[in-house]
C-alpha cells in the first residue's frame, strides 16, 4: 500500500516498525526509516513502534535496542517533523496474546531513554513534545499505574481495545486519573 493510497482513503496516522512486521516480513531499522520519511513527504503522521526482545532484555541490551531503532528511525528527519511523530514503546516481549506487561517503574526509565534519544537527535525543546506511548498488554489491571508513570505520555492499547467495555474501562479510568 502506497502513501499515495492511503492519503486517498482518508488516513492520517501510519504505524510503523511493529515487531510483527519486523519477525514476519524482515523490515528493519532501516526500512522503518525508509518508510518514516516516506509517510511524512506524503503528510502522514507517523507512529513508530520501538521495543526490545526477551534476550536482549535479558543480556542487558534493551537500552541499547530501543535507542538505536529511534536513532535510525529519525535518521535525516528534520526536526521541525517532530510533531508529525509518535513514538509507541512495545517490548516484544511483552505483546501478543502470551505477552508479559511491563512493570511500570521499567517502562518508565525505557521511555527516558526514548526520550533522551530524541533529544540526542534533535534537542531538548523538540524531544520534550514528541509523544510516548506505552503498549505492551495493557488492560484494565495496569493501565493506571502504567499511565500515571511521569515520562509515560499515552497508551497504545492492542487486544484490550477489541472489546469496546474494555477500552471505555480504560479510557474512563485513565480520564479520572
Amino acid at each position: 500500500i502506497s502513501p499515495l493510497m492511503l492519503r486517498d482513503i482518508g488516513v492520517h496516522l501510519v504505524e510503523l516498525g511493529h515487531s510483527e512486521r519486523r519477525a514476519h516480513f524482515g523490515e528493519s531499522d532501516w526500512t522503518v526509516n525508509a518508510k518514516v520519511r516516506s509517510a511524512l513527504g506524503h503528510g502522514l503522521m507517523s507512529l513508530i513502534c520501538v521495543g526490545e526482545t526477551a534476550t536482549e532484555k535479558e543480556y542487558g541490551a534493551a537500552r541499547e535496542t530501543v535507542a538505536r531503532q529511534v536513532k535510525i528511525a529519525l535518521h535525516g528527519i528534520d526536526a521541525r517533523d517532530g510533531r508529525r511523530i509518535v513514538l509507541a514503546y512495545e517490548p516484544v516481549w511483552a505483546i501478543g496474546e502470551q505477552g508479559t506487561p511491563s512493570e511500570p517503574d521499567y517502562a518508565n526509565a525505557m521511555h527516558q531513554t526514548i526520550r533522551q534519544t530524541c533529544a540526542d537527535v534533535w534537542g531538548d525543546a523538540v524531544a520534550h513534545d514528541i509523544p510516548i506511548l506505552y503498549g505492551g498488554s495493557v488492560n484494565a489491571k495496569n493501565a493506571l499505574p502504567l499511565a500515571r508513570e511521569s515520562d509515560i505520555d499515552g497508551l497504545f492499547i492492542g487486544r484490550a481495545a477489541w472489546n469496546v467495555d474494555s477500552l471505555i474501562r480504560i479510557v474512563e479510568m485513565v480520564e479520572e486519573a
